[in-house]
This record gives structure tokens, C-alpha cells and sequence, in this order.
């Protein structure tokens, strides 16, 4: 594994400033000038006894400090004010062209690092507060957090092209989702879910946005339209609209041949019958 170089605290605060937004970066560019030049500027007081020497010393320091720092630390911001600009235009391109071409391809030709930012614009112009978490990989991890009305959300992005996403990545965020005290969570794939992570995941506050609700999430329907809506192919149950999953009856007149049932069995016992 290669070893990550040091970062410098101008790395670390221009890093910092990049994950807010634009302005709140030109702001605290201006808050540190003017609160550093108005140190700067105030008269420097005289020693006028011995053992104020080490004092005036340390005033001088200090006023040196401020002296360049009201330059450099405005700089600073300004410089993350800018790559937070330059990020959220490339997030609204990004969603701009997925949204104009419907078809996967747009989504699974995609890196995962592009798929994380795509989500989270998504939730962004649903007016949550999004942030990257820094343990981004292509397979593992919180990827973001949401919050809105001081209310903490996780989400984990998935985009699996071939497999579905099973049960154990559902029960690990409901792990961590526990741990953190999170009011809620999401599991956001470009594929689909497998029957039993839909099973665990009802009841409980997690969501499950498959690659068919994912795109009226980014088309600007709404979170709770995105995490009801059925998946392509899959009929709305009749009782209570989430998608419905294929069974088997297993007594009865009518066992071994299938049927529709909802996905939010056994809360919700809607059925459908198989054309």
C-alpha cells in the first residue's frame, strides 16, 4: 500500500473550505481579514518596567503572526471557496447529462467516485446539507452525510452492475447507522436489491434506491417518491404502492404456482394475481 504523504495545514484548511459552500468561504475569507487586521492595527503597548520585556516579546510574535496571516489565511479561503465552486459545477454537469440520457449506461459507465457525487447532488437539491465522509473506496463505507432539520441521515452508494445487493450491506448501516445515532439512512445502487435485503430493510429506517428509483431521485421526484416507486418490470402494490415481489404459494388450492406479493411483507399483506 503506498503511504500517503503529509498533508501541510494549508492543505488541510483549503480541503476544509472546499466542502462548504462557495460563500460561506468568501465569508470567512473576509471575517479573517478584517478580525486580523483589526488586531494588527491596534496601537502596540510600551514596556515600561523590566518584567514587561517577555510580554512585549510575545505581543510582537503575535502581531507578526497576524501581520501575514491576514493575508494568507484569506487567501486560503478564497482558494477552497473556489474548488467548492468548480465541484458544484461539475456535480449539476454531471447530473445534467445523466438525467438527459436515461439509459444505464450513463450511470454504470460511470467511476464510483462520479456515482458518490452524483447521489449526492441528488439529495442536495432535495435541500439536504450534504457531506463527503473521506472514507470513500469503490466498496464499503458511510459515503455521505445528509442532514436537514438537525436530523443526521448516512447513506452508502453501491453501484454494482452485475450482482444485487444483498442483506449484510443493509445490516451493516443499520449497524452504524445505530451506532451514530442516525434518524435514517439510505443504500443507493445502479442495480438492484435482492428480496431479503428488502424484507430486512421494511420496517426499519432504512431506504432502498434501486437503479429505477434512483432516477426519479435524480429527476428531482422527491426522496419518499424515489424509495416507493416500483422497479421497472415490477407492478405497485395495491395497497400501499411500494414495489412487489414474485412468491410462491405453498398451501392451499393454489400451491406452487406464484404470485405478486408486496415487499413490505408481513406489515403489508397486498397482493396481485400472475397474468
Amino acid at each position: 500500500m503506498a503511504r500517503r504523504r503529509n498533508r501541510s495545514v494549508a492543505e488541510d484548511i483549503m480541503d476544509l473550505v472546499a466542502k462548504l459552500p462557495w460563500w460561506a468561504g468568501v465569508l470567512l475569507a473576509a471575517g479573517f481579514y478584517l478580525a486580523l487586521h483589526a488586531y494588527v492595527s491596534r496601537p502596540v503597548p510600551q514596556a515600561t518596567q523590566p518584567g514587561q520585556l517577555g510580554a512585549m516579546a510575545a505581543q510582537v510574535m503575535w502581531r507578526t503572526l497576524a501581520f501575514y496571516g491576514q493575508y494568507l489565511l484569506p487567501l486560503l479561503c478564497l482558494i477552497g471557496a473556489a474548488a467548492s465552486a468548480i465541484k458544484r459545477r461539475s456535480r449539476g454537469q454531471l447530473l445534467q447529462r445523466t438525467t438527459a440520457n436515461p439509459a444505464a449506461d450513463a450511470v454504470n459507465g460511470m467511476s464510483w467516485q462520479q456515482f458518490e457525487q452524483l447521489v449526492g447532488e441528488g439529495f442536495r437539491r432535495q435541500g439536504y446539507q450534504v457531506g463527503e465522509t473521506g472514507q470513500a473506496g469503490p466498496d464499503g463505507g458511510v459515503d455521505l452525510e445528509l442532514r436537514r432539520d438537525a436530523e443526521l441521515n448516512l447513506v452508502q452508494c453501491k453501484q454494482w452492475r452485475a450482482q444485487r445487493v444483498g442483506v449484510t450491506v443493509v445490516r451493516e448501516l443499520y449497524g452504524v447507522m445505530a451506532a451514530r445515532g442516525a434518524a435514517g439512512g439510505f443504500i443507493v445502487t445502479s442495480g438492484r436489491f435482492t428480496d431479503e435485503a428488502r424484507r430486512f430493510a421494511d420496517g426499519r429506517s432504512v431506504q432502498l434506491i434501486d437503479g429505477e428509483r434512483l432516477k426519479g431521485l435524480l429527476a428531482g421526484g422527491g426522496v419518499s417518491q424515489a424509495a416507493s416507486a416500483p422497479p421497472r418490470g415490477e407492478p405497485a402494490c395495491p395497497q400501499c404502492g411500494k414495489g412487489m415481489v414474485l412468491r410462491s404459494a405453498k398451501r392451499g388450492a393454489q400451491a406452487g404456482n406464484q404470485f405478486w406479493g408486496c415487499s413490505a411483507f408481513p406489515s403489508c399483506r397486498g397482493t396481485r394475481a400472475m397474468p
